[in-house]
């Protein structure tokens, strides 16, 4: 795999050919705007994708925002002047990234969302993971296991339509039990940006108000599961409560396999940046969208949608799934575990 270095000077020598009134390649030219590389996933999730849209003949210019709009906005403004044939985008926010859309749009430049869907917008299409299904298979491991207890539930970021589209899938499964009185949920609250240290104050509150008494934590992500782990690892009680996931960064799955987080959700990422890529080189070379899975409804249209199926990750089936896919290496998985695990 070509280094983050060489994808970028490719790009930026692409471009600069341009600016500077030579024949510009005949290769497209797409815009990858990533609303953060903080997490280990947005990172793979970036290399993939440079790396299928280089081998089908496009350039590539990958951005992160730091979870800013102003920023994400500006950097595409900046793409587009800069002549970029397709756009895709994984938005810092639902909503504010609908003002690319519409910048794009007036350039008709097409826009692909990536991962989160952009509301109330005319986005060309959607690929993603599908998060219903992935809220669905959290609360369905927890309550498999644990039908009865307090519970704590950590949203996602409220201003990331994915947040709403898990708690959508995990109160299809839990509501019965809500409603029924053998789950009490004792805490419920979003994680501002996904961070970690807000899923630690929100589960120690809960913790306080439950007098420790926990079945389960609801973690949207890995990243909010190890603030949650973190906060009961202060009270002796890491591995003793049910906690979620998503993602299957590497801490994590270390997690589940030492039993301090319960399981995490594997996206299969390559597969997902792959089918973005090849439809985002489709549409810069005008040759229409690919067939789509399914639509979704984003508050303006059905949105022509290509779904990944989710796999759930525990201790059972580490070595079956990230492992056997390639995703993780068995040595840093084990690192410092043995063998035996």
């Amino acid at each position: 795999m070509r280094s983050k270095a060489t994808y970028l000077c490719v790009a930026a020598l692409t471009l600069l050919m341009a600016a500077c009134g030579g024949s510009r390649s005949s290769r497209p030219v797409i815009g990858f705007l990533l609303g953060t590389l903080r997490e280990d996933r947005w990172v793979r999730d970036r290399d993939f994708f440079l790396t299928e849209a280089q081998g089908l003949g496009a350039d590539v210019i990958a951005q992160s925002a730091n979870n800013d709009d102003a920023t994400q906005l500006a950097q595409a403004e900046d793409l587009l002047k800069r002549g970029v044939d397709v756009l895709v985008v994984v938005p810092t926010s639902a909503q504010a990234a609908l003002a690319i859309v519409e910048a794009a749009h007036k350039k008709n430049v097409p826009v692909i969302a990536y991962e989160r869907m952009i509301l109330q917008s005319d986005v060309d299409l959607y690929v993603a993971t599908n998060a219903v299904r992935i809220g669905e298979l959290q609360a369905k491991y927890l309550v498999d296991r644990a039908p009865r207890g307090n519970y704590v539930i950590i949203g996602g970021a409220p201003n990331d339509n994915n947040s709403q589209l898990l708690r959508e899938g995990q109160m299809q499964v839990l509501k019965p039990y809500i409603d029924q009185g053998a789950i009490h949920i004792v805490g419920d609250e979003g994680a501002a940006d996904w961070k970690p240290d807000e899923a630690l104050r929100i589960t120690e509150s809960a913790m306080a108000r439950a007098h420790n008494q926990l079945a389960a934590v609801l973690a949207p992500n890995d990243g909010t599961a190890s603030g949650a782990i973190q906060a009961l690892a202060e009270q002796k009680l890491a591995g003793k409560v049910l906690v979620t996931g998503q993602d299957a960064d590497l801490a994590a799955v270390q997690r589940v396999v030492d039993g301090t987080q319960s399981m995490t959700i594997y996206k299969p990422l390559q597969r997902q940046a792959t089918e973005a890529a090849k439809a985002a080189v489709a549409l810069a070379k005008r040759q229409g969208l690919p067939r789509p899975d399914t639509t979704i409804n984003n508050g303006l249209k059905a949105v022509p949608s290509i779904l990944i199926p989710p796999v759930v990750v525990d201790r059972d089936n580490v070595r079956q799934t990230v492992i056997a896919d390639g995703f993780l290496k068995e040595e840093e998985v084990f690192a410092s575990r043995g063998s035996g695990q």
